[in-house]
């Protein structure tokens, strides 16, 4: 808690045995509230590991993808009563160390969203990006920002923190529940006016990592001009778009499992 505002982390989870437990060792509990771990039903140990741990874990009965994860995690942590939700891969690409800062971003009003860079200190080449991923990142970056009158580093990092606000007033049903969902949701962030913070990040790129592949980093690719055209038609009144409707589907609290299992659309341990 700071600022008397709860702060809880959001792990969406695939297959991340190997780096769960190095990523969970670096939150600061003193800080954190609740850390909830959402399994898109992983093959390997990884719930096992995050019980054992601790966690607050919830299992989805099928997969549901990425987005469809991270819908899963925020509405969670609204059920939970979060104040500020940060997001952090538990495949140890990114470090916790920074939760705090984040979080303290949001806590004391500054910003009401915050997302971790890895370009602004320049280190993102050092850390093990692939060089492709890095010209692609920078290529895509300088066109959504010139087609959003944006000037963000980096649009397609995988650590953000967010105040209850944004998660309860953005749309964010109406997006994919594929890797594009980080995408519509920054650019719900700038549609809605929300206020966004950067702050420098190092990156990790090892084996045990996640990493997406070179065909789904194609469609990726595409999606995330294709986010970026639809935003500007809309802003400019020529096509109205679901995802930047303000009375568009937003993302509710979570329902607890019944005895019955009546409402069993999750495995809650």
């Amino acid at each position: 808690m700071h600022n008397h505002k709860k702060i809880v982390v959001v792990m969406p989870a695939y297959n991340a045995e190997a780096t769960l437990v190095r990523t969970y060792q670096e939150i600061d509990r003193e800080l954190v509230d609740e850390v909830i771990l959402v399994d898109d039903q992983s093959r390997d140990q990884t719930v096992n590991i995050a019980r054992d741990l601790g966690l607050h874990v919830l299992v989805h009965p099928k997969n549901r993808g990425y987005g469809g994860n991270q819908k899963t995690c925020y509405g969670e942590a609204l059920r939970l009563g979060a104040d500020i939700v940060v997001m952090v891969h538990p495949d140890y690409q990114y470090t916790p160390l920074l939760i705090p800062a984040m979080a303290s971003m949001i806590s004391n009003g500054v910003y009401d969203c915050v997302i971790g860079s890895r370009i602004l200190g320049g280190q993102a080449r050092s850390g093990g990006m692939p060089l492709y991923k890095y010209f692609a990142n920078r290529l895509l970056t300088v066109i959504q920002n010139l087609l959003m009158g944006s000037k963000l580093s980096e649009f397609h990092t995988g650590y953000r923190a967010f105040a209850r606000q944004v998660l309860e007033q953005l749309p964010l049903e109406e997006n994919s529940d594929d890797f594009v969902f980080d995408n519509q949701m920054l650019a719900q962030v700038i549609a809605s006016d929300f206020r966004i913070g950067e702050i420098s990040c190092p990156t990790r790129y090892f084996a045990e990592a996640s990493s997406i592949s070179l065909r789904r980093s194609v469609t990726y690719g595409f999606g995330v001009l294709a986010t970026a055209l639809r935003y500007r038609l809309h802003q400019w009144g020529l096509r109205h778009d679901r995802l930047f409707d303000a009375n568009g589907r937003r993302i509710a609290p979570n329902r607890v499992p019944s005895s019955n299992g009546s409402e069993d659309v999750l495995k809650l341990n």
